[in-house]
């Protein structure tokens, strides 16, 4: 079982940056790869980026790809989405998941967090 934690979500301006983090309790972090989803109000949820259990690859959705970026510390059990440059669109909860697949897909994605909001002003 993998219990994931977010943290980092907030009001910002347009053009700002947050930091968004999900801490997880699993002794093999590194055996999972993660990924960061997001949901806007009355839309489906949405692939935003994804990392390799080693961190060797990553993967974005063309919507934030340059503005976002996703690490792990894996001796901190902890993924990380840096979001720069923000636009109201980004607007949105803000969910992190584990899979013992690397991959873009929300149904490969067997644990997640409970998600922490973003807002972005315009």
């Amino acid at each position: 079982q993998v219990q994931l934690v977010e943290s980092g979500g907030g009001l910002v301006q347009a053009g700002g940056s947050l930091r968004l983090s999900c801490a997880a309790s699993v002794r093999t972090f590194s055996t999972y790869a993660m990924g960061w989803f997001r949901q806007a109000p009355g839309k489906e949820r949405e692939f935003v980026a994804a990392i390799s259990g080693l961190g060797r690859s990553t993967y974005y959705a063309d919507s934030v790809k340059g503005r976002f970026t996703i690490s792990r510390d894996n001796a901190k059990s902890t993924v990380y989405l840096q979001m720069n440059s923000l636009k109201s669109e980004d607007t949105a909860v803000y969910y992190c998941a584990a899979s013992t697949s690397y991959s873009r897909n929300y149904s490969q994605y067997n644990y997640w967090g409970q998600g922490t909001q973003v807002t972005v002003s315009s």
